[in-house]
């Protein structure tokens, strides 16, 4: 039996790491449950019917042009398929002593940012959003930070409720006592998720700090020789040297065709290729590596490696081909994204998000519970900061998303560049919701953010429907379908928030008169 002491020890780790990361991780769940399905809001930006010219450019005809501007390219360089089913151009990446990335119709003015090209991708804006809160370079160290503190909680949090586990597991007690309710939510959700938040939290924190992690291990540990140990052990293509002659290599689309077909064959169900990436290209010796995604498998990003020239298989890392280095490095990929099982995987990580988001929300609403003042007017400032922060940090990021969305819409209708309209609606919807959650009384400033965030989420889908309407009377295909989801998920998402803003207004109006979420304080006070 854990010493009462002990209890209150961990409970206090529990309480303050969940604070201190508990904003971060909601953004990141809200954000990471609609990452889930990348693939499909990239198809709802750019469906194949509202395609331009540029970014139907055939992968060969791409090379070409890109050799013909920078013929030093063809030592190394890739290109980025386009997501399947969407419209969403491809770009290429190359490296002649320098990196460049370029779209289609830029491959003359290359840049150096390796965002340029995907700035106006809405689906890349929103994973931003969850593996970094959309900052660059220091948002992704920082939610590496935050996954290490988000591991302490689940550790600290699952030593809490060790004793009782199994007794208060289902214990879901409804009624006037609504601090109960939440705690039973919150304590039910994070139990039964626990499994799935381990592997978010150790899978989030190797990805985000792996670079500083590698760095220090190959300072520390391996007196400089980790670089070459490591690209060793997850090389999928053995090393060439360019032969000095030149011989025509295949067409993409024929090496692409091939590598599906050997990727297939190693008994993967799906191999859908996202990048194709040459070394020595126009060589005798060419190299070409099919990178690609399979489903129902833990090895979900798999590559082929191909002789350029002849088409000749040269290596295999696909599904139960993989090394075990390769396995493990393709796995924690799968594992945090949930693409390794197809839709009914997609969906449960979706929910799992939603509750991950929920468990933070409903992590702060307790700490205010906790820490009000009973049967008193006044309740300390602390309350009302938390209260504040809590209803404009998460509910403004759900209407900053939702107003992403419109204006993304907004800005293809209009023909311009969606980047800057994207972002400056997201940033600018938490900014006014923080700001009206400090200038409103909460409670009402809850009901009426939520009732704001209902309404842009109902919107905007029911907008794109009508746009897309004349999409509807045609034959169905996997890109109608994939537009139709999101429509379809921003509705329900609507819909959920509705009932969030009518069960805050009741509690407002029928709640307890001393909470800081009632109407009935705030009009004593004003009186």
């Amino acid at each position: 039996m854990m010493k009462s002491s002990t209890i209150r020890t961990f409970q206090t780790v529990h309480t303050w790491t969940g604070l201190l990361a508990g904003f971060a991780l909601f953004v990141a769940f809200f954000a990471g449950a609609l990452t889930v399905f990348h693939h499909d809001i990239a198809t709802w930006q750019n469906p194949p019917w509202r395609s331009q010219p540029a970014r139907d450019m055939p992968v060969q005809t791409m090379i070409d042009r890109l050799l013909q501007a920078h013929p030093k390219a063809g030592a190394y360089f890739g290109i980025v398929l386009s997501p399947p089913g969407s419209a969403q151009g491809p770009y290429a990446y190359w490296n002649d002593g320098e990196e460049h990335f370029a779209t289609p119709d830029r491959l003359e003015q290359a840049t150096a940012d390796e965002d340029a090209p995907t700035r106006s991708h809405l689906a890349d804006f929103v994973y931003a959003l969850h593996d970094s809160l959309g900052i660059p370079v220091v948002g992704l160290y920082l939610m590496g930070i935050v996954s290490v503190i988000y591991g302490l909680a689940l550790v600290s949090g699952l030593l809490i409720h060790l004793p009782q586990l199994l007794g208060d597991l289902f214990a879901l007690r409804p009624g006037r006592n609504l601090k109960r309710l939440w705690q039973d939510a919150h304590n039910a959700i994070g139990v039964l998720s626990l499994p799935f938040h381990i592997v978010f939290a150790v899978t989030g924190a190797l990805m985000c700090l792996f670079v500083p992690l590698f760095a220090s291990l190959n300072l520390v540990a391996f007196d400089g020789k980790l670089n070459e140990a490591f690209a060793k052990a997850i090389a999928t293509a053995p090393t060439v040297e360019a032969a000095g002659r030149a011989a025509p290599t295949l067409p993409a689309d024929v090496l692409i065709a091939r590598a599906k077909a050997a990727a297939l064959a190693t008994g993967v169900s799906t191999f859908e290729p996202d990048y194709i990436h040459f070394t020595h290209y126009g060589d005798a010796n060419a190299l070409v590596q099919v990178r690609g995604v399979s489903e129902r498998t833990l090895g979900t990003y798999g590559t082929i490696a191909l002789h350029g020239v002849t088409g000749e298989v040269l290596e295999e890392h696909v599904g139960a081909t993989h090394t075990t280095n390769g396995l493990v490095n393709s796995s924690i990929y799968a594992l945090h994204f949930g693409n390794f099982g197809g839709r009914a995987v997609q969906w449960l990580y979706f929910l799992l998000g939603l509750a991950g988001a929920f468990l933070f929300y409903s992590g702060n609403l307790l700490w205010i519970e906790s820490r009000r003042k009973r049967r008193h007017a006044e309740q300390p400032g602390k309350t009302w900061v938390m209260a504040r922060a809590t209803v404009g940090i998460c509910i403004g990021t759900c209407l900053g998303i939702a107003a992403a969305f419109a204006a993304t819409a907004a800005a293809d209708m209009l023909g311009t560049d969606p980047a800057v309209p994207m972002r400056a609606a997201c940033y600018g919807s938490v900014a006014f919701a923080v700001a009206y959650a400090c200038l409103r009384p909460v409670a009402r400033a809850a009901v009426e953010l939520l009732a704001i965030t209902a309404i842009a989420y109902v919107a905007v889908a029911l907008l794109d429907l009508a746009r897309n309407a004349a999409t509807w009377s045609q034959p169905w295909t996997p890109a109608s379908t994939a537009v139709l989801g999101v429509d379809i998920a921003g509705i329900a998402l609507g819909i959920g928030f509705a009932w969030l803003a009518r069960a805050s207004w009741r509690r407002a109006t029928h709640g307890d008169v001393f909470s800081v979420w009632t109407h009935a304080r705030q009009v004593r006070a004003e009186a």
